[in-house]
């Protein structure tokens, strides 16, 4: 047996008063030490439409740890709603909070002696702020996430009805003129129907595809809608599993169900080989390189950038495609993308997850495509949408008449009909960014994968979306946007509504975006984040001026300016003789995100803190 690390308070003299405060909270004396305590990270927020129902999940998760012979302990973090944040200085925020979610996360459970952890996330940065906690505690731990949001249906004043509609839909239309104040409201009060994280292949969702993929999660998680009855089960079944590997860790000595032991190399090349074959948000490279620092993983950006050419892109949803999350669950969810892959050869075998001893058992009861799949897989991923409008969970138990089994013209292709024979996210490389830097390939209309054009240079998000809106920036021109990176920001924004924007003006397809900041996962077109090194901390990027020509070649992975060595030599000495790095603007920066700038690197190193400058200030190994 391994002893729990909460016997160290349930029992003795010394740990008497910790034992009081327990029993205080509720926790039964007959149950002291002889059941596993179970944390429960929930991001319940109501600012956050993908989070506004998770205290409901909280009690049923509570109570189903109780009836598998757990004792729950539910907490909260923190949460940033991106999408609200869009735009304004507010997101500046957003990927700082990651630390600190992971941070609540690792402080609340080891000053709890927590046994076990279930983490209950859905948007954005919460997810790899708790992934990254998780790996950083190496506890049993399961993932179930609130789940995606409906897509929505917009009936514009004409009559059109447009289906399918989500949080880009309005944000396009707020900067096209041709659309009325009547449509903008109609769109407004439609593309959001439900809870859940925004419909789409967006950062959040991907990260929750990713986290089923790595393994630390049930089949579904990623798929199964926030509306859907079938998700409440899934709430329960999670909750289940948690207590099922806590006791098969600490009563058994099964070290195997710990993330570490789940979340190894392979495994991580796994879940981005599944990330590049659907062609996931951008976001997930930062976030997976930090998580993959939190279990001391060496997995890096060379690792995704090898994986980005050998994996095609075979399912291609929304934004960069016509197909839902709903329309990937119907046909077979993760499990199907990782059955396609698993056929083509692409994946590790040497891989289990929470809830399998291999890959190959979990694919042959989940993979609808095989023979062996069981009954319970076929009738989960029937689950429809419910076309509602309503903010509460599990309203209906809408099925679809059949599964998507249609892997040449279907939402999930095989490895010989693949959507695009390039993966869905590429890793690209120049004088511009010796380091590299991220597209999402799979939003790129293929016409503008060779570009050329001047550069349009500005230093903040703000300027960027003045000079889209004002017409500024014209077809031809490369638009870089720069100092907005993890240091420089700092907090490294996300930026929709400059890519929204340039769609809403017609020009999506006739310009170019590039940043050491980064790009929202409902972002397509050619839109080049992530560059590294950043601005602030030195980086090519900064050298920059209008007019210098940006020579973009997607099929060859770079990125350049066509200046000389020489030239750019001589634009740092000019640069290092007068104000240096930093950005030109005017922005008040928060003693927090000041703390926060200290310590980031760039995004090539997952915009994480660096750990030899802690050490080195701290004084501790």
């Amino acid at each position: 047996m391994t002893e729990m690390r909460s016997a160290k308070l349930m029992s003795g003299r010394v740990f008497a008063g910790a034992r009081a405060l327990y029993r205080a909270a509720g926790v039964s004396g007959d149950d002291m030490g002889k059941k596993p305590i179970i944390a429960i990270a929930n991001s319940f927020d109501e600012f956050l439409p993908g989070h506004v129902h998770l205290n409901k999940v909280g009690r049923i998760v509570s109570e189903a740890i109780k009836e598998a012979g757990g004792i729950p302990r539910e907490f909260n973090t923190m949460a940033v709603d991106d999408g609200i944040a869009m735009g304004h200085t507010g997101m500046l925020y957003s990927l700082p909070s990651r630390d600190i979610i992971a941070d609540t996360v690792e402080y609340q459970c080891n000053a709890h002696c927590a046994d076990a952890l279930i983490c209950i996330p859905n948007c954005d940065k919460v997810v790899p702020g708790m992934l990254m906690a998780a790996l950083r505690l190496n506890i049993p731990t399961v993932f179930v996430s609130g789940g995606p949001m409906e897509a929505g249906t917009t009936v514009l004043a004409d009559g059109t009805v447009k289906k399918n509609t989500d949080l880009i839909s309005v944000m396009y239309a707020s900067a096209d003129d041709n659309v009325s104040e009547e449509d903008l409201l109609n769109y407004e009060k439609t593309v959001c129907p439900t809870c859940g994280s925004c419909a789409g292949m967006f950062t959040a969702n991907s990260m929750n595809c990713l986290t089923e993929a790595i393994g630390l999660a049930l089949p579904g998680n990623g798929t199964i809608l926030a509306s859907h009855g079938f998700r409440k089960e899934l709430f329960r079944k999670a909750a289940r599993q948690v207590v099922k590997i806590a006791n098969q860790y600490y009563k058994d000595s099964d070290d195997s169900v710990l993330p570490r032991s789940i979340a190894t190399k392979h495994a991580f090349e796994n879940a981005m080989t599944m990330d590049v074959a659907m062609g996931g948000s951008t976001n997930t490279v930062l976030h997976i390189l930090a998580m993959a620092q939190s279990a001391d993983v060496d997995f890096t950006l060379d690792d995704i950038e090898r994986i980005s050419h050998t994996v095609p892109c075979i399912c291609k949803a929304a934004p960069s495609g016509k197909w839902e999350i709903s329309d990937v669950h119907r046909a077979g969810g993760i499990c199907g993308i990782l059955g396609e892959l698993d056929r083509a050869g692409k994946l590790h075998k040497d891989v289990h997850s929470i809830d399998y001893p291999s890959l190959e058992a979990k694919l042959d009861d989940w993979d609808i495509m095989r023979d062996t799949c069981t009954e319970e897989a076929k009738t989960l991923y029937h689950a429809a949408p419910g076309h509602i409008i309503s903010p509460e969970p599990w309203t209906h138990e809408t099925l679809f008449d059949s599964l998507d089994t249609d892997r040449e013209h279907g939402a999930i292709h095989d490895i010989d009909h693949p959507e695009i024979h390039e993966g869905g996210l590429a890793v690209l490389r120049g004088n511009l960014a010796p380091d590299g830097c991220v597209v999402k390939t799979a939003g790129v209309p293929q016409e503008i994968w060779k570009f050329r054009g001047p550069a349009l240079v500005v230093e903040s998000q703000e300027e960027a979306i003045k000079v889209i809106l004002d017409d500024t920036l014209k077809p031809g021109m490369a638009l870089v946007i720069r100092y907005e990176g993890p240091k420089g920001g700092p907090g490294m924004q996300e930026m929709l509504y400059p890519t929204s924007f340039v769609k809403g003006k017609g020009i999506g397809k006739q310009v170019a975006m590039l940043t050491d900041g980064r790009y929202s996962g409902g972002s397509s077109g050619l839109a080049i984040g992530h560059m590294a090194p950043e601005a602030a901390n030195k980086g090519p990027v900064a050298l920059i001026k209008n007019g210098d020509i940006i020579n973009i070649d997607i099929e060859a992975r770079s990125v350049n300016v066509e200046l000389t060595d020489e030239q750019l030599a001589e634009r740092r000495r000019e640069l290092e003789a007068g104000d240096g790095y930093v950005a030109h603007r005017d922005r008040k920066v928060s003693q927090a995100l000041k703390a926060y700038a200290a310590f980031a690197r760039s995004a090539d190193k997952g915009a994480t803190r660096d750990p030899e400058l802690i050490n080195k200030l701290s004084g501790l190994a």
